[in-house]
């Protein structure tokens, strides 16, 4: 799987669960018949969410994006729909053209983010099996804590 690829995947994955929660408020507060597709929506997309997140800073890091693109990449998660337009803006700037260059036998890492995504590449089960289990232990939190609530 290439920088692209991963970006790509999880950029539309993030963008259907969008349509899937919004699909599911429109149900539940416009037409007031069911609120099932928010809880499913909800969760289905705040698990992309997150994944999103931790995809997009490890295409950064790989990319040698500039903190303005990357911050923004991280930012588009937030807008319904922006990470496919992000990723259009991508590749129209061959921002994610190439392979892992940190993979064995490439570049050498430098500093402690490289270092770590160097080991990922370089023993990517364990990385999948550790990236699944932080992300879901961070949505398990979120889910614990609850939805926000208004101050006032």
């Amino acid at each position: 799987m290439t920088p692209r690829t991963l970006f790509r995947s999880v950029a539309v994955a993030e963008a259907i669960t969008w349509a899937l929660l919004l699909a599911g408020m429109y149900l539940k507060y416009v037409t007031e018949t069911t609120e099932v597709l928010v809880s499913v929506g909800g969760a289905l997309h705040g698990f992309v969410f997150l994944t999103y997140l931790v995809s997009t800073t490890f295409v950064w890091v790989n990319q040698r994006w500039s903190k303005g693109t990357g911050a923004l990449g991280l930012l588009a998660g937030i807008i319904p729909f922006a990470t496919v337009l992000f990723d259009w803006q991508l590749e129209r700037r061959g921002k994610l053209d190439g392979g892992w260059r940190l993979a064995a036998g490439q570049d050498s890492p430098s500093g402690a983010v490289e270092n770590l995504q160097a080991w990922v590449l370089r023993n990517p089960l364990t990385a999948a099996l550790v990236g699944i289990v932080g992300v879901s232990v961070v949505f398990a939190a979120l889910l614990i804590a609850g939805p926000p609530v208004p101050v006032g």
